[in-house]
């Protein structure tokens, strides 16, 4: 059976739905959703919060469910404050990370952070061989300085994110599992034949989806149009619409393909509605 998650409420929607992310937290816990996630933004032109404080606020108020960062970036900050950072939440949740991992964002993302784009992924390598032992409390040299930090933790699951031939070698080769995003089945399907060839065991594969649930909201032409113009590329078949029956066929799809989790944004609808549907959907799997 495959594991579902919800993408926490942007500043905008909470703004819009009287929402804050301690209500919207709780609200995917009570209804059963497996996992709680958010994104790692710095500078994209709309209000977006910290990372890794959403995620501790989640992490207060919350008592069981799997908090993911999706996905951090651990490239844009000096690695020994990534790994603090990381090891801090993972503390504070009692061991509920899920670490998603990227290089992503555009250039001037970056620029803001003072990190060279030509750097990000020679500084995602580094981060997913170092911060094992960071937060681990191991010794670990970072450019030249013996770092021991405390407390040591748990090391959450460390899912790399995007579907490129590139993450799927690091998944392979340094991570727990491999986090793709706005794929169809048939794609989720060839990386998973792909990362079964690379690496030495078994991975958990992750899906990032999105869509629009029940009655009055956007259909799936018009969220596969808003993909198109948003990220530049076909996105036919990708969002995930319709009713609880129809949403969970869809979610079976996935889970045939080889997904273990599979983590929804919404793209349309009131968030604690759409929210309700996707619980509505998981129980009939």
């Amino acid at each position: 059976m495959i594991a579902v998650g919800v993408v926490l409420p942007s500043v905008t929607a909470q703004r819009a739905q009287g929402l804050d992310l301690r209500t919207a937290a709780r609200h995917a816990e009570q209804v059963g959703l497996a996992s709680v996630w958010h994104g790692d933004h710095l500078a994209i032109g709309s209000p977006v919060l910290d990372v890794m404080v959403g995620l501790a606020t989640v992490a207060a108020v919350t008592e069981t469910i799997a908090i993911g960062a999706s996905v951090f970036i651990p490239a844009l900050r000096p690695l020994a404050l990534a790994a603090k950072q990381v090891a801090s939440v993972q503390h504070l949740s009692n061991g509920r990370v899920i670490l998603g991992i990227g290089s992503g964002g555009g250039p001037a993302q970056w620029a803001a952070a003072g990190v060279p784009y030509a750097d990000r992924g020679r500084r995602t390598d580094r981060a997913l061989d170092l911060l094992p032992g960071l937060l681990a409390g191991e010794p670990v040299v970072v450019d030249g300085q013996r770092v021991v930090l405390e407390p040591a933790v748990t090391r959450p699951p460390f899912w790399v994110g995007n579907a490129s031939a590139v993450a799927l070698r690091r998944a392979a080769r340094a991570g727990d599992g491999w986090f793709p995003s706005l794929i169809p089945a048939a794609e989720v399907a060839a990386g998973a034949a792909r990362l079964a060839e690379l690496a030495d065991t078994p991975r958990v594969i992750a899906v990032g989806a999105t869509g629009a649930l029940g009655g009055d909201v956007a259909s799936q032409g018009e969220i596969e149009e808003s993909i198109r113009a948003n990220y530049g590329r076909a996105a036919v078949g990708v969002p995930i619409t319709g009713g609880p029956r129809q949403v969970a066929d869809r979610l079976a799809e996935f889970h045939q393909a080889g997904a273990h989790h599979l983590v929804m944004g919404f793209a349309d609808g009131d968030w604690r509605t759409q929210c309700d549907l996707l619980a509505d959907a998981t129980a009939t799997l």
